[in-house]
């Protein structure tokens, strides 16, 4: 069900005339079909669009993420979302550019569509005359056979044109080749927009502007199969100023599920965001309103020392995911870590998940603590370790450490963890069995 409490932050920005107006002000819009009618269409009667996910993994990550907030504004402006969980192209897999994927397993699948159908209806509204409705492309691909599916739709797609595709194309060019199996991929993907056609109305899709070969089989095939126009909508793909990949931490994806990604190392992603990206990130991913951007880029530029930009973006995209209490306690966590705080205040799982994004080690419970120092990599020898003691630079669980004889015995908190810094900023985690 849709969670009221994400949902009640979400707003129609007033500054704009219409939904096309802001979401083309945001970036969102990279390629789309015709623009004029695009903004006309929007700008009209509500319309029904769809975006589709893949059970590719148990979650969603920050690529989806995007799709799911587009979806969002064009519901806040009356529009009906459709929320498609892949239980058929999941099966099959999006052709990547490098190499073939490992098909997985049917029931994995399954247990995938579920987990993704909870993660997307938390951001659109499941109440009024628009409300989301979610489906899932294995209810009507299922039942045909092979003989229907090359004689209805099939007969429709032009192998040329096929073969265009970027990731096709890319993948022809390199030593993996690819499947008939991937290379039928866009035609699903064109089968899922004209069975919502006929079925909802549907007349847009949304997705990866990386995406933009399979949105358009979907609007070509309705072109051809039903003589009209349908429109798509490819947003930017995402990434850093420096040009590496959004979205990644320490080379991990970001992941919407707190079991896979914890709301503390979330929070951290976004409070880590460079000067350079912080401003096209508020508009990206949060719903402040225009007005509050232009003054967060302003302080960017004045007063970029504060960070009022990064910790807002932090804020406000983590309360979206995680709601506002998991983010209270991130930043409690954060705060706390470096003295700011009373570590035995936080809650255990919280500490514990910020602890593991530290440096760490496991220990037994009368372990010293220069050589924890040690263990943890914030000294490189026991010598260093029993300086900095003597130097008074050493913290366990924001005490001073008094003697290099100290041991962590009685020093543990709830959850058997304890908190090691040296000097103000280095921090590692230990866990005591």
């Amino acid at each position: 069900m849709s969670d009221p409490t994400i949902l009640s932050k979400q707003t129609n920005d007033s500054s704009f005339d219409n939904v096309w107006e802001e979401i083309t002000w945001r970036g969102l819009v990279h390629v789309s079909t015709d623009e004029a009618e695009l903004r006309t269409l929007l700008a009209g009667e509500p319309i029904t669009y769809y975006c589709g996910f893949d059970p590719t993994a148990a979650s969603l990550h920050l690529g989806n993420l995007v799709q799911l907030l587009l979806m969002r504004r064009l519901q806040l402006a009356g529009h009906r979302p459709l929320g498609l969980v892949g239980g058929s192209t999941g099966l099959i897999g999006d052709p990547r550019p490098t190499a073939e994927r490992t098909l997985t397993p049917v029931e994995t699948v399954t247990e995938w569509v579920g987990y993704l159908q909870a993660q997307v209806s938390r951001f659109l509204s499941s109440e009024g005359e628009n409300a989301v409705t979610l489906v899932n492309n294995l209810d009507w691909t299922a039942p045909l056979s092979a003989i229907d599916f090359l004689r209805e739709i099939g007969k429709y797609f032009r192998v040329g044109t096929m073969l265009k595709k970027d990731a096709v194309s890319a993948r022809l060019n390199s030593d993996a080749g690819i499947s008939y199996t991937e290379f039928s991929y866009q035609i699903l993907q064109g089968l899922d927009f004209l069975e919502l056609f006929r079925s909802y109305g549907c007349v847009l899709q949304t997705g990866g502007s990386d995406q933009w070969g399979n949105l358009t089989s979907g609007t070509d095939l309705i072109r051809r199969a039903e003589g009209t126009s349908v429109h798509a909508i490819g947003t930017p793909l995402i990434t850093n100023s420096d040009g590496t990949k959004f979205g990644k931490s320490e080379g991990n994806a970001i992941w919407l599920d707190p079991k896979l990604t914890s709301p503390y190392a979330f929070y951290q992603f976004w409070l880590n965001t460079d000067d350079a990206d912080v401003v096209f990130r508020l508009k990206i991913f949060t719903f402040l309103s225009k007005i509050e951007i232009e003054r967060l880029a302003l302080a960017v530029d004045t007063e970029p020392f504060k960070r009022e930009a990064q910790r807002t973006l932090a804020f406000e995209v983590t309360s979206l995911v995680h709601g506002v209490a998991a983010t209270d306690a991130a930043i409690n966590a954060a705060q706390a870590l470096f003295g700011q705080g009373d570590l035995s205040d936080l809650d255990p799982d919280t500490l514990e998940a910020a602890l593991r994004e530290l440096p760490n080690t496991t220990t037994a419970p009368h372990a010293s603590v220069v050589q924890l120092l040690l263990d943890t990599g914030l000294t490189k020898s026991l010598g260093e370790a029993r300086r900095a003691v003597a130097q008074g630079g050493v913290y366990l669980n924001n005490v001073k450490v008094a003697s290099d004889e100290e041991t962590i015995e009685g020093n543990v908190l709830p959850g058997g963890v304890a908190v090691l810094r040296r000097g103000k900023k280095t921090l590692a985690g230990v866990f005591v069995q």
